[in-house]
């Protein structure tokens, strides 16, 4: 017998996962090299380890609630753009220096494909039918590139902004190809990094690795914590001290809104001597179904909505908030000593998190079923895993109106975070942008559109100021700013004040177009 297979058949009869070979015979030659090839990278005695941990957390954790050792997030460490607008400019301009200095990087969890969406391909990909048809990726790019403009214009030095891209193994070629077929979306290419996270196999109840077909292991993306073991496994943190990093903005693929790169963001964790923060928005109903950054004895987490009752859930502050309201969006700052620190010292204590899963599976006999209620798990980590590390941690709430529509499911009736939500988010965004910078919009029969909607409280200021800017009936006005010509609403007086405009309203590098007249 060839001694790879023999060693093979030892290791895996050591780790009680013998069975993974029951179908060896009726395998193919290639089918067999690439099964091998599979498990001669696979760590099983480890696996088996994080299999016995991840069981014992989770089902020592199972019935308990988190609600008697919560304690909301103390005002000292929040930042908000509601509470301390007179500090706004000075984060801002602060954050852009850091870039202007090539000190900031932003990282991207880009493993997700759109399966939710109905489509097999990554979901930065997916176009939520923008009068441009621009795709998550290049609604990122462009931001990225204009933040590096506005950095250049203050400070009168070329910077760069270098983009980390983190695929899983089902996404990375699919996303190289298309940012090289996209010619990187204006960016250089030896600024953007890509780099996979690692894949863990999915297992019985009784630690059994699960085989998805007679020669193909089933496995899964290990979550978005995976992240720190995968900067370290591929030299993502040597390129970054390489570059002179010292910041990085981590965030998810899938909110429409993100501000890459957020300077005011960036410049408030740095003036409060962070290394980790979270961004926050407001949760406003207790029932939504969001993870709340707290602490949790004494140390900052993210606890999730199934974690607590609802009476805490329901708890109210003296001004009315809910008490656990900052509601966590995936989108974090880090130093990079503190990252480095996560990387080489803490990440190996992460526990992994334990997700029962449907997974199909191939039986005795070698049939494959698909099964109607969960018949193993997942293994994953979290980005927010790491919090409790932080000396300094801090919170920073921004308006969810402005900054936080994610893309997950498919367009339906009354649906959630869909391409549909996603476009009117934007839409709504950019309409907000016009009329701030003195534009109005009049409709097909000259009428200027009011700016607060006819059937809300009319003349009510809420604690921005804008946030009911909107136009007067349930549907956005089409309205498409590209992020080439403003990042956040700046720079757009020159262009539209005093000036009224029929949707669909296009403004890009090309100047501004009216679509159609007259109507749809």
């Amino acid at each position: 017998m060839d001694p790879i297979v023999s060693e093979l058949i030892q290791r895996l009869a050591d780790a009680g996962q013998s069975h993974l070979l029951q179908f060896w015979g009726d395998l193919s030659p290639e089918e067999q090299a690439n099964l091998t090839l599979d498990l001669q990278g696979m760590d099983l005695q480890e696996i088996n380890g994080f299999f016995k941990n991840a069981m014992e957390t989770s089902s020592s954790s199972k019935h308990e609630k988190m609600d008697n050792r919560m304690e909301p997030v103390p005002r000292e460490v929040l930042g908000s753009v509601t509470r301390d607008r007179e500090c706004l400019k000075d984060w801002e301009l602060a954050g852009l220096n850091y870039i202007s200095q090539s000190k900031v990087a932003v990282l991207l969890l880009a493993g997700g494909q759109g399966t939710r969406l109905g489509v097999s391909y990554p979901k930065g990909m997916y176009d939520v039918g923008l009068p441009s048809h621009k795709t998550l990726f290049q609604i990122q790019a462009e931001r990225i590139l204009k933040l590096q403009q506005l950095a250049e214009q203050k400070h009168k030095i070329k910077c760069c902004i270098p983009w980390y891209i983190m695929t899983s193994g089902r996404t990375m070629e699919s996303t190289k190809e298309f940012f090289s077929r996209h010619n990187y979306f204006g960016l250089n290419k030896n600024n953007i990094i890509f780099f996979q996270q690692g894949m863990l196999p999915a297992m019985d109840y009784s630690g059994k690795i699960i085989l998805e077909s007679k020669g193909k292991l089933s496995m899964a993306p290990d979550g978005n914590g995976g992240l720190y073991r995968a900067l370290g496994n591929q030299g993502i943190m040597d390129d970054m001290e390489r570059r002179g990093i010292e910041f990085i903005h981590v965030y998810c693929v899938d909110n429409i809104l993100v501000k890459v790169a957020d300077p005011a963001f960036v410049g408030f964790c740095v003036q409060k001597g962070a290394d980790c923060g979270a961004k926050v928005v407001e949760k406003t109903n207790p029932t939504e179904a969001v993870g709340v950054v707290c602490k949790v004895d004494g140390r900052y987490q993210v606890v999730e909505y199934s974690e607590i009752t609802l009476g805490t859930a329901e708890k109210r502050s003296a001004d009315g908030r809910l008490m656990f309201n900052a509601g966590n969006v995936a989108n974090h700052f880090f130093s990079f000593s503190f990252l480095r620190d996560v990387v080489q010292k803490y990440e190996p204590k992460l526990q992994h998190h334990v997700a029962q899963k449907k997974i199909p599976f191939v039986d005795a006999q070698g049939q494959l079923v698909k099964p109607d209620k969960p018949n193993g798990i997942k293994m994953e980590k979290f980005v927010f895993d790491i919090f409790q590390f932080a000396k300094t941690f801090v919170v920073y709430e921004v308006l969810r109106e402005d900054e936080f529509s994610p893309l997950k499911n498919a367009d339906s009736q009354d649906g959630k975070d869909t391409p549909t939500t996603a476009r009117h988010a934007l839409m709504s965004l950019h309409h907000r942008w016009v009329l701030n910078a003195g534009g109005h919009f009049i409709d097909e029969n000259g009428r200027r559109v009011p700016a607060i909607p006819r059937g809300g409280a009319t003349g009510s200021v809420t604690d921005d100021g804008n946030r009911n800017l909107k136009d007067g009936t349930d549907l956005p006005i089409k309205c498409e700013i590209s992020p080439l010509v403003s990042y956040g609403g700046e720079g757009l007086e020159e262009l539209v004040k005093r000036r009224e405009f029929h949707p669909t309203l296009m403004i890009d590098e090309n100047g501004v177009h009216e679509l159609v007249k007259n109507g749809v």
